[in-house]
């Protein structure tokens, strides 16, 4: 089932996060051999691995795993569960690169630290603050792990069988798009796309209502990939005036190429047009074109289609499949996964809509290509989001590289587009439907949707208000005492590096507290804000009415007169 570069898997990760455990099973269940690289060592040295530490030292025990791994990945028919450490080996990352695929097993600092909390066989852990060099240690080598990996696989849940199903199940779709892309080898135009890094495919596991993310460059050349999620020989792709001249004639070309009919929906573009109208015209579309229940609707373009669309699709003949191409970093990091969609309402953002999940989220990054500086922006507003309220290294990690993000570095791109989607899926996982752990995803979206009612939908975009909403909720932790200044700081100048706004439009006091009083999270009239306690941690909860307006008064631009 992998592809075959010498028919091996090769699992990478943190200590602690299941390589041995999934990959015993793996190897069983694609009839291959399983090799701990670990247990190779001790077996042939005759000595633990805490002992060849503390006696020969680190530097000697990664000689030794480089040496193994050199040695392992030259055979064939395995299932290799390396060394957390073994990607620090620039040599060693490329052989297992070039020799095998790669999968990433990924679990968060709590679910490793519960599984190694009594294990002494950890020498890196024999420290008075383990989760700091947990920390640490993820900090460093997660990037690596990406830098190799052909597939991201999260391993916090407890059915180890759950686990390794997902993983057959993108090892097959990895494969056929080998062979879909090994069939247009003839074309120059494939040999390119054949020297861009394989995909990285993420899961969101919700039961029976799972789908992949798929994220890579020129996924939208693979002519098979879009209509592998498509059961039915109809398909409406709804997208808008902006997208559609650079992309709507390849997508729909490419489906039908696959035999599927393709209905062409195009809508006026911005947030303003995110409405009942808008709505209306794609159901007409579908209605007049004969849509049946087995027709697929696709959004292609960024947060507003991917809402629009979803949400017609939850609604049309009461539910039809559904798949996001989203083609801006907002809706690639953030809107097209997890279900939420829906339109727009005079007197508050999203408030008419449905939780729906798509059947696949296909992220070609090559658009990020043909996207305006500003809307690189507002999606940046999300990334920085997402290491805010629940990763603070890779908060940390946005900070060093937030000038290869502005400059859209391939490499860093790629790492923000999957780490972000990897903490929205296990917070949906989590919390499918916002009844509690989700609240966290709007953590500066109070404020920001605020700002988009009281300016005008699409006066600001989406993501500016937001980055000035965070901006503005780090204010309202620090008067609350649950950061200090400092964090503050770092808030605002990481928001004012990635180009978006940490100045507030002046609305007045009573029109803000009006247009936050709608919002969904609210609760017996109460407003509920999003906040960090601290960096990397949120809390949800509602603020004295006096601390509020001094926030307001802080983060507003002064009235000119």
């Amino acid at each position: 089932m992998p592809h075959p570069k010498n028919n091996n898997i090769f699992l990478v990760g943190l200590m602690g996060a299941g390589k041995t455990t999934i990959g015993r099973q793996l190897a069983r269940k694609l009839g291959l051999r399983f090799v701990d690289s670990d247990h190779e060592i001790e077996g042939r040295t005759g000595a633990s691995i805490p002992w060849i530490f503390e006696i020969e030292g680190e530097a000697s025990f990664r000689r030794r795993e480089a040496e193994m791994i050199r040695e392992l990945s030259a055979q064939e028919g395995l299932v290799l569960a390396t060394g957390g450490g073994a990607v620090l080996n620039p040599a060693s990352r490329a052989l297992l690169a070039e020799r095998g695929t790669v999968i990433y097993l990924r679990a968060t600092i709590g679910s490793i630290l519960q599984r190694t909390s009594h294990d002494k066989n950890r020498p890196l852990l024999q420290t008075a603050d383990p989760r700091a060099k947990l920390e640490e240690l993820l900090a460093q080598r997660d990037p690596l792990y990406r830098e190799i990996a052909n597939l991201v696989i999260d391993t916090g849940r407890p059915n180890v069988q759950s686990m390794v199903q997902t993983i057959l199940d993108q090892l097959a779709a990895l494969e056929a798009a080998h062979v879909a892309a090994g069939a247009r080898r003839a074309t120059s135009d494939t040999m390119n796309a054949m020297s861009a890094p394989a995909p990285t495919i993420l899961n969101v596991e919700l039961g029976e209502r799972s789908y992949p993310i798929t994220i890579g460059p020129r996924l939208l050349h693979d002519s098979a990939l879009l209509a592998r999620h498509i059961d039915g020989g109809k398909a409406a792709i709804v997208t808008n005036t902006t997208v559609a001249p650079l992309y709507l004639a390849q997508v729909a070309g490419s489906l039908r190429a696959q035999g599927r009919e393709v209905v062409e929906i195009v809508l006026p573009d911005g947030e303003e047009h995110k409405t009942w109208e808008s709505l209306n015209l794609v159901f007409d579309a579908l209605l007049q074109h004969k849509c049946d229940r087995k027709t697929t609707i696709v959004a292609l373009g960024g947060g507003v289609i991917g809402d629009l669309a979803g949400f017609a699709a939850s609604s049309y003949m009461r539910g039809v499949p559904f798949v996001q191409v989203p083609t801006t970093l907002l809706s690639q990091v953030d809107s097209s996964v997890g279900g939420k969609t829906g339109i727009n309402h005079p007197l508050g953002k999203n408030m008419i809509g449905a939780f729906y999940q798509p059947r696949a989220v296909i992220a070609d990054t090559a658009t990020l290509d043909t996207l305006p500086p500003r809307e690189l922006a507002a999606g940046l507003a999300e990334v920085i989001k997402h290491g805010a309220i629940l990763d603070a290294a890779y908060f940390e990690w946005i900070e060093a590289n937030i000038a290869r993000l502005v400059a859209r570095e391939p490499d860093a791109m790629a790492y923000a587009i999957a780490r972000s989607c990897e903490i929205k899926a296990e917070v949906v996982r989590k919390d499918e439907r916002e009844g509690g752990l989700r609240a966290v995803l709007n953590f500066g979206h109070t404020f920001g949707h605020a700002i988009e009612a009281g300016l005008g939908f699409g006066t600001w975009l989406h993501g500016e208000a937001v980055g000035c909403g965070m901006v503005m909720a780090a204010d309202l932790s620090v008067r609350l005492g649950l950061v200090d200044a400092a964090t503050v700081k770092r808030v605002r100048a990481l928001v004012q590096a990635a180009g978006l706004p940490t100045v507030a439009p002046d609305l007045g006091v009573e029109r803000w507290i009006e247009l936050m009083a709608v919002d969904k999270k609210n609760e017996g009239g109460e407003i509920k804000f999003i906040l960090l306690k601290p960096l990397g941690s949120p809390a949800i909860t509602t603020v004295p009415l006096d601390t509020l307006k001094a926030t307001l008064s802080a983060c507003v631009a002064p009235t000119e007169e």
